[in-house]
């Protein structure tokens, strides 16, 4: 009588005719019937209402195992997973357990990830005498490769007496869900090889993704051919993954002409994946017309597709394209409490700078998981607000939320951002504690201790990590760059290229930094072939970076050959050529080079600017740094202290110190140590003690960290035998907690950096390198040169011993080792003295080498017994 029933059930739409059905039933007696009884179960599940499922259940006198399976997955189906496993658990103590029961309760572990449980019904199931059923086999296979046990999966897999396509396509699917692709692909040669069993389409599913991890175009393109060949039916499932295979392996081509071939297969899934594609291949435009195509053919688009044109929008930079898919998506109600698409929205309107607009997407998020927050966060940190994001970070906490590792990735940026050193120590702490410790987090703290600048910290945190990736060097390369550790920068790059590292841009961009600060130029050079050898040419900043480096080391030919050859110019490009020619004192080529930017419609900025004033400052070109100076405003560009500071600069070295003293007193703000600084430099150059006698106020007012500006100021009271002022001076230095920077040269012979300090005994050749300066100077006395001591101090007399400074020992090692004629390379840290850039040109004249030497603020070219500087530095 029951079975009659049965096609009743099929005519139930909604939940009111199930009642009624039920209440027919009731009246009849048949719900004391188990077939009855259980389709009740699975009809009120089905229509969302398993309260009613459970109720009809509890009234049941004895339920049978059947039933007691039907409910059980009716739970699994609803997401019900732990009480799903409680079901089981109360089952086992009342009944005797069916084989329907297992492949239920076997998802349940996987989903819930709880292996314990999973493996106490894999026992039973051996209890049971199970153990040879495909269905319940095939299921322990998919619970070991989801929780990521591949080799309990293997071990079912191996011992498993009839192997059918279903089987084989679920281990095939757990190599390549636990990242082992390759051995996905000779599983599958495997089965073809035993020809027992004929592939489908959901195997071939796993296969094509698998030859898409593995990133081989040639297999992909085989697979595709094996199906065609072997006429296995391609459902649009499959074709999917076909698109989704091409565009993960960049040939876009065969995924827009696979699309365009199954027409008649086409759903939903098929036009997201194609949008998916375009948007991976960076054609977002062509994304966007999908859309439109798609609903020209009347498809309706679901969630994943909006989230796919939502990116192509924000890529695009399309604000009003996407407020428009915005207003789609709630017209149609497709996501009413935005909790897929509103991290996509959040998105479009931060890369458009419309950071209030992301906030009220976020506010508005009913339900925000730790999704919504990290999107959020990381937008925060992203656009220049770190403080935001560490209050953001705070608020998730408080909302009950615990950090995943890309919360506390964006929180660490944030600190680092702001330098907040002691929160990044407490967010360390929080991540040893809860072991939270994967590559994304490691790489973040080795970043944020760096730009804090503890580099030894993160150094420590970089040697523990065993599978170093790219990114990984790379931002300890970098955090070494940034920080003056050049040479250990230069150090860890030469590993990552003995362990044949695979390195990417930023590896060159960080390393190129390096040699830049070095002056390394040979270094600089096997790092410019390396970079063509990778192919990683044709990058407007690596260009601008090499630019740079080449200039900073002396080249400017190599500097101008690699600007000349940019096939595309930033504003940062010229910047650095610009101020390339003015630390060599080309004033011309800079003012040249300035027009010509100007002449193809490139607007400068602020930093173009510094640099064209600080050519002219370098080359005593007043008039036309005034003409610049006062042509700022022409473009938009406010002087900030940088600017004022070369200005000042220029006029006091010229002279003008009236001019530059009523620059400095009608200033929007109040000058700093470096407006200060070149006023006093200045005042020192002309002998003005005057002037500086009457604003000594002024001078030791001034609030600052710099150690140079109090060294020039103690310099010069020690040079007019001042005293008292000279003490004042360097009591304030004490009194912050400043100490002189000690200067140092270094030198390049041979691919390698020799470093000098003042009076430095500690090089192998110390007796050799003192004993060239002493017959030396002997002879240089014959040219008519007299050491020239920048002050008398007679407390800093080895400091201010001009016969040891650095640079002299440095040109001394350089003459010494290296063959006659040779161009000797140095960098100090510091301002060349008088004396050794005296020496130099006397060095120049008699040996007839040519001397570069970059200092604190230019290069000085030394040759035939003159500099390039004209004396004027």
């Amino acid at each position: 009588m029951t079975v009659l029933y049965m096609p009743l059930f099929r005519r139930c739409t909604n939940s009111r005719t199930l009642t009624q059905l039920h209440a027919h039933l009731f009246i009849t007696g048949l719900h004391n019937h188990p077939p009855a009884t259980t389709k009740l179960i699975e009809s009120y599940s089905q229509m969302g209402n398993l309260e009613f499922s459970r109720r009809v259940f509890d009234a049941f006198p004895r339920p049978d195992s059947f039933m007691w399976g039907v409910l059980i997955k009716c739970y699994v189906w609803g997401g019900f997973l732990e009480e799903a496993i409680s079901l089981y658990h109360e089952m086992v103590n009342q009944t005797q357990i069916s084989n329907f029961v297992f492949p239920s309760v076997l998802k349940a572990c996987s989903c819930c990830g709880d292996l314990g449980v999973g493996g106490k019904v894999h026992g039973r199931v051996i209890k049971c005498g199970f153990e040879s059923d495909a269905v319940i086999e095939t299921s322990l296979l998919c619970m070991y490769g989801e929780m990521g046990c591949l080799g309990d999966a293997c071990k079912v897999f191996d011992a498993m007496p009839v192997r059918d396509v279903v089987a084989w396509s679920s281990i095939i699917l757990n190599y390549v869900q636990n990242g082992q692709a390759r051995e996905g692909l000779e599983t599958f040669s495997q089965m073809i090889s035993l020809a027992v069993v004929q592939p489908d389409s959901v195997a071939m599913l796993s296969v094509a993704e698998a030859c898409a991890e593995l990133g081989s175009l040639k297999l992909g393109r085989s697979v595709h051919g094996f199906v065609v060949r072997r006429e296995i039916e391609m459902d649009a499932s499959f074709n999917k993954s076909l698109i989704a295979m091409y565009g993960k392996l960049g040939d876009l081509y065969s995924a827009e002409k696979l699309f365009g071939t199954v027409s008649c297969l086409m759903t939903t899934a098929t036009w997201t994946q194609m949008i998916s594609c375009y948007n991976q291949s960076g054609c977002f435009l062509e994304a966007m017309n999908v859309f439109v195509e798609m609903k020209e053919f009347k498809m309706e688009p679901n969630q994943v597709t909006m989230m796919g044109v939502l990116c192509a929008c924000a890529r695009l930079g399309r604000v009003k394209e996407g407020k428009s898919v915005h207003g789609f998506v709630i017209r149609r109600a497709m996501d009413p409490e935005l909790d897929t698409l509103g991290p996509a929205l959040m998105e479009l309107y931060a890369d458009s700078g419309n950071l209030r607009g992301c906030h009220k997407v976020f506010d508005a998020i009913r339900e925000k998981t730790i999704l919504s927050w990290n999107i959020l966060l990381s937008i925060l940190v992203r656009n220049g607000q770190p403080e935001e994001a560490l209050l953001l970070f705070v608020q998730m906490q408080t909302q009950g939320l615990m950090p995943d590792s890309y919360s506390l990735a964006s929180s660490l940026s944030a600190c680092g951002d702001i330098g907040f050193s002691q929160l990044g120590d407490q967010i360390h702490g929080y991540i040893i504690k809860t072991g939270k410790f994967n590559e994304f987090v490691q790489n973040a703290l080795i970043d944020m201790y760096a730009k804090c600048g503890f580099v030894h910290s993160a150094y420590k945190i970089f040697e523990k990590i065993e599978e170093k990736s790219v990114v990984t060097w790379n931002s300890m390369v970098f955090g070494f760059s940034q920080n003056g550790y050049s040479v250990e920068a230069i150090t860890l790059f030469d590993q990552m290229h003995m362990n044949r590292v695979k390195m990417d841009k930023l590896t060159f961009l960080s390393v190129i930094q390096a040699c830049s600060h070095l002056g390394y130029l040979e270094k600089g050079k096997w790092i410019h072939h390396k970079l063509i050898i990778n192919g990683l040419m044709e990058d407007s900043y690596l260009d601008t970076a090499l630019t740079d480096m080449y200039s900073k080391c002396g080249d400017l030919q190599m500097a101008h050959g690699v600007f000349d050859h940019m096939s595309e110019r930033s504003i940062v490009s010229w910047s650095a050529m610009i101020a390339g020619y003015g630390k060599h004192g080309q004033i011309n080529a800079a003012i040249s080079l300035f027009d010509q930017m100007l002449g193809l419609g490139i607007k400068p900025n602020d930093i173009t600017f510094m640099h064209i004033l600080s050519a002219c400052s370098h080359a005593g070109a007043v008039e036309e740094g005034k003409l610049y100076f006062n042509s700022m405003a022409e473009f938009g560009v406010e002087p900030n202290h940088d600017h004022f500071a070369c200005i000042v600069d220029l006029l006091s070295r010229a002279g003008d110190l009236t001019e530059a003293y009523r620059i400095i007193t009608s200033l929007p703000f109040p000058a700093d140590s470096s407006i200060w600084g070149a006023f006093l430099n200045g005042c020192r150059i002309h002998k003005r003690m005057d002037i500086i006698k009457n604003i000594e106020k002024n001078l030791l007012d001034v609030d600052t960290a710099d150690t140079g500006y109090y060294t020039l100021l103690s310099n010069i009271y020690a040079e007019e035998g001042t005293w008292d002022e000279f003490g004042k001076a360097r009591s304030m230095m004490k009194c912050k907690g400043l100490r002189k920077v000690p200067g140092y040269s270094t030198i390049e012979i041979d691919r390698r950096i020799y470093r000098f300090g003042p009076g430095d005994t500690s090089h192998s050749q110390t007796t050799d390198i003192y004993r060239f300066l002493e017959n030396f100077q002997t002879l240089v006395h014959a040219q008519g040169y007299d050491s020239e001591p920048d002050n008398s101090i007679v407390e800093f007399r080895k400091e201010n011993n001009v016969t040891s400074h650095s640079e002299k020992l440095a040109i001394a090692f350089g003459i010494i080792n290296t063959r006659p004629g040779t161009t000797l390379r140095i960098s100090k840290n510091l301002r060349v003295c008088r004396d050794c850039h005296s020496f130099a040109k006397i060095v120049s004249k008699i040996t007839g080498r040519e001397i570069v030497m970059r200092d604190l603020n230019r290069f000085h070219c030394f040759k035939n017994g003159s500099c390039s500087c004209k004396d004027y530095w």
